[in-house]
Parts: C-alpha cells; structure tokens; sequence
C-alpha cells in the first residue's frame, strides 16, 4: 500500500511514538484532558488495568502512562480478545506541581488530577478606593 493510500487514522499510527518503541503491541488509550484555574485533569479509559497494573511517572515534563492488562480469570479455551499494554505520553506545561499529582482508577477510567504551582495560579487583584 502506498502512502496515497493510507488513511489518516493509519497514517497517526505509523508516526505515533508506541510504533517505534519495541515489537510488542500496545493500546493508545482514549484520553480527555480538561483545564481549571486549579490544574488539569486527565481521564483515560484503560479497561482491565488496576491501580497496581498501571504506571503514571513524570520525567523532565513528560507524563507517561503505561499498564499491563491481564484477563486472569483462568485457561482460555477459546478466545477472540487479544490483552495488550497500554501506553501513552504526553508534554505538561512547566506550570504544574508534579509533587502534588494524584489518581483513581474506577471502573475502568483512570482520573488524573495535576494541580498547579501556585505562581501559576490566577490571582485576583484587590482595588481599593483611597
């Protein structure tokens, strides 16, 4: 198939970063990422991952998720759904205090709050009438 050919969802694909890490496969998971005047908060879906199974880590303003997940329910005597790692990344703004980063895993969807340094906070100056 030539590149003419290729649609925009597999050209994404070729580029992404999980393409070019190892030979496994891995799952981009669905993302949503949302801004306040009190920091960001990331929602991923990743079904099949627990807190214990799943790895959040920032390093030099690079957020990385990745997990493993596993059906662990017994022997397969036929199976048609494929367990695959997650991974995904993403650049944060110098603004946020990684330090202070918390998040849940609940059915499924993973909440990512990363509140903000609080010089980067909007502070809301007081005019006063002399």
């Amino acid at each position: 198939m030539n590149e003419k050919q290729l649609t925009n969802t597999e050209k994404k694909s070729e580029l992404s970063r999980e393409a070019t890490r190892t030979g496994e496969r891995y799952i981009s998971p669905a993302v949503d990422i949302y801004e306040t005047d009190e920091g960001l908060t990331l929602v991923a879906d990743v079904p099949g991952l627990s807190e214990k199974s799943l790895n959040i880590s920032i390093d030099q303003g690079i957020l990385t998720l990745e997990g493993e997940a596993t059906a662990g329910m017994g022997e397969f005597q036929y199976r048609e759904f494929a367990m695959s790692g997650y991974w995904r990344q993403f650049q944060l703004p110098e603004t946020l205090d990684a330090e202070k980063a918390h998040a849940e895993v609940k059915h499924g969807v993973l909440t990512l709050h990363l509140p903000k340094a609080e010089a980067a906070k909007p502070k809301r100056i007081t005019i006063t009438v002399h």
